[in-house]
């Protein structure tokens, strides 16, 4: 009797770590999902003939890194984006700086799970941001930029909003 593929996963699952939930199907969706998003990318880029730069720019390598660490932290830890993470997360605890710590739901749903690692971790997220804004460089370069600027500037008056704070509060302890 041949096994099913759920029934082989659970077992694979089990003997990968047998003492802890580890949500392996939703991995394998996420990494499915990202090789869709890279493949439409592509695709569209081969459709509308717009090829990919030889060598990017210094300046929009510069401008998309920060536009994708802003971008990560705002979909994984901001307080505003916290509805769309709801589904998958529930909520623990203020982090400082209108960002939340949250716990990823585990309903017996390996799926649930999995996006719910990924979109509480800016670091997960940024793979998938990058890959988003470089694919927009090539489909839409000017768009993409203007939005990348935006999310740049905003880190960065993030970065020197903490600097004066820091800098008021130690020029209260003097």
């Amino acid at each position: 009797m041949t096994e099913t593929l759920r029934a082989r996963l659970a077992r694979v699952g089990q003997s990968y770590a047998p003492h802890e939930h580890r949500p392996l199907a939703g991995y394998l969706a996420a990494m499915g999902a990202f090789g869709a998003l890279a493949g439409s990318l592509a695709a569209a880029a081969k459709v509308t003939g717009k090829p990919a730069p030889e060598r990017p720019s210094l300046g929009d390598v510069a401008l998309i890194s920060i536009a994708t660490h802003k971008l990560s932290r705002l979909i994984a830890k901001d307080s505003v984006t916290s509805p769309l993470r709801a589904p998958f997360t529930r909520y623990s605890e203020p982090a400082g700086a209108a960002e939340l710590n949250e716990e990823v739901r585990d309903n017996h749903s390996s799926l649930r799970h999995g996006i719910g690692e990924l979109i509480t971790c800016p670091f997960c997220l940024a793979v998938w941001v990058a890959t988003g804004l470089t694919g927009g460089l090539v489909l839409a370069p000017r768009l993409t930029r203007l939005a990348a600027t935006t999310l740049t500037a905003t880190a960065v008056s993030d970065f020197l909003q903490m600097a004066y704070d820091m800098a008021k509060h130690a020029a209260e302890e003097d």
